[in-house]
């Protein structure tokens, strides 16, 4: 059973910057894909990135390419998401996720965590 906790969110002026992280205990971190999704009340979680257990390539959602970044570091059981330019519209609860391969789909995933509140706002 895999145990992932995210901190690093918070209040943002729109242009500003954020760093998430999500540390992972419980399994072979290493051994997962790991991704970020998002949530605001009424709409579905959207994908915003996600990087194989190769660390080869990440992948990002439209609404987040260019300005976000994944990264992991097997070493410390930890995945990041450092996010540039934030908008008002990335306003969300962000939550990590591990899986078994790198999709784009929360089915792809089976373990999450509780989530992080990010706002971004003047």
């Amino acid at each position: 059973q895999v145990q992932l906790v995210e901190s690093g969110g918070g209040l943002v002026q729109p242009g500003g910057s954020l760093r998430l992280s999500c540390a992972a205990s419980g399994g072979t971190f290493s051994s997962y894909a790991m991704a970020w999704f998002r949530q605001v009340p009424g709409k579905e979680r959207e994908f915003v990135a996600a990087f194989g257990w190769s660390a080869r390539m990440a992948s990002y959602g439209k609404a987040v390419k260019g300005r976000f970044t994944i990264s992991r570091d097997n070493a410390k059981n930890t995945v990041y998401l450092r996010m540039n330019s934030l908008k008002p519209e990335d306003t969300a609860v962000y939550y990590c996720a591990a899986g078994e391969e790198q999709v784009a789909d929360t089915a792809g995933y089976n373990y999450w965590g509780q989530g992080t509140q990010v706002t971004v706002s003047s």
